[in-house]
């Protein structure tokens, strides 16, 4: 049987086969149990094999490509449209073959294992920040049931909570008192393990020469950098920057017709993880930019003043993407921008 391409629609028990020959004629269909997978790829010739980029599929393109397939991830949202009837994992499977290809098709590069090994670093870190985010807001929820009222913020609770607890003549009751106690030694030990992931992933930064090249960038610490780095590898896979800036969702959304350009807002596409901490860093930024006087610096302000903070600090992350990727695709330093010559 001679196979030129297969769609492999994952899941986690029943995997879906649909395969096409030279003249895109179906020549295999057929449902495979998890165990059994590499097995039937093991006795097929090296083909193309499609899958939709998901949680397992860049373990599973890393076992296909060492028995000689060429695997092929694409985003869930760019097969839908090759689905001809309705959604099942067999039309899912034909549908990916049929995306896969397709010679102007997006594909998502097959990460390493070390690659996925920072990123696990940075996951688990995002879920204790989002674990002591809840626990922050439940603390103030419930201390509002006792007329104690606080602002929003990890710091003012972490400021004030001790207060109130020391404070014997608030009126909490006793039960409640030792609850909160309890719920504060919570909130110092999610402090302390964030600061735990946070010193690893500031050693994985000096470790890696692009990420030390990427943290050169004004706004770019060893957390952008190395999960920049860890996803994106050597940036090649996109032709430019402003492809890269489009991938992580931070170019204008267009819905231009006749000739006339119609640009929104960001289409918030992508990673969203690597663009929050891309805005993030160009928040923090900005709010020094009145020492600086660079032209990148005089250009944010600028738009600052015609367009808002938050529309300035989305543009400024924007630049900083296509800044880091020209780093990473050419392997270069990055060079400060000059001042303004005086007017």
């Amino acid at each position: 049987m001679k196979v030129k391409r297969i769609g492999l629609d994952l899941a986690k028990n029943v995997f879906e086969l649909f395969g096409v020959d030279e003249q895109e004629r179906e020549v295999l269909r057929k449902t495979v149990r998890r165990n059994k997978v590499l097995a039937t790829f093991a006795q097929l010739p090296p083909c193309v094999v499609g899958l939709e980029a998901c949680g397992s599929a860049h373990h599973w393109a890393r076992e296909l490509k060492k028995l000689g397939h060429e695997p092929r991830l694409m985003a869930p949202q760019f097969v839908t449209p090759y689905r001809k009837n309705d959604k099942n994992d067999r039309n899912d499977a034909e549908a990916i073959c049929e995306a896969a290809g397709r010679p102007n098709m997006r594909f998502v590069p097959v990460k390493g294992e070390e690659q996925q090994a920072v990123l696990t670093v940075h996951r688990a870190r995002s879920l204790l920040v989002s674990e002591r985010t809840a626990l922050v807001n439940h603390l103030r929820g419930l201390l509002s049931e006792y007329g104690v009222v606080m602002a929003q913020g990890v710091a003012t609770v972490r400021k004030r909570l001790p207060e109130i607890l020391e404070d014997g003549e608030n009126g909490l009751p006793a039960l409640a008192r030792e609850v909160f106690a309890e719920l504060y030694a919570r909130l110092c030990s999610f402090d302390q393990q964030i600061a735990n992931y946070d010193r690893r992933i500031a050693q994985l930064a000096q470790t890696s020469e692009p990420a030390r090249r990427l943290m050169q960038v004004e706004g770019v610490g060893p957390l952008t950098a190395t999960a920049i780095v860890a996803t994106a590898g050597d940036g090649r896979q996109f032709r430019n920057g402003r492809q890269f800036a489009a991938w992580l969702g931070l170019v204008a959304r267009q819905r231009s017709s006749g000739g006339k350009a119609r640009h929104g807002r960001i289409t918030k596409r992508g990673d969203v993880y690597l663009r929050t901490l891309l805005v993030h860093g160009a928040r923090a930024l900005m709010r020094h930019l009145a020492e600086r006087e660079d032209r990148k610096s005089r250009w944010v302000l600028a738009l600052k003043e015609r367009r808002g903070f938050n529309k300035a600090a989305v543009a400024l992350a924007a630049k900083h993407a296509r800044i880091l990727w020209a780093l990473l695709a050419h392997g270069s330093e990055y060079q400060m921008a000059t001042a303004c010559p005086a007017q």
